[in-house]
């Protein structure tokens, strides 16, 4: 469960790297800049939440309520 923007971060930083991918390279893959994956990566708490859910996505997170 995550419960704070780091935490998410960290999630999205150990997906990445799983997957292989460059901090640019999920930038590319969002259409966002590298600075943005950056912030997010490091719990940035005013990333902005579409990006930060694409960002998710793109490297096989999935968010559920409950």
């Amino acid at each position: 469960m995550v419960r704070s923007a780091e935490e998410f971060g960290a999630a999205v930083t150990q997906a990445r790297k799983t997957l292989g991918l460059t901090q640019r390279e999920l930038a590319l893959a969002i259409n966002s800049g590298e600075r943005f994956i950056v912030d997010l990566e490091a719990g940035k708490p005013t990333a902005q939440l579409g990006k930060a859910l694409a960002a998710a996505h793109a490297v096989g997170l999935h968010l559920t309520l409950g």
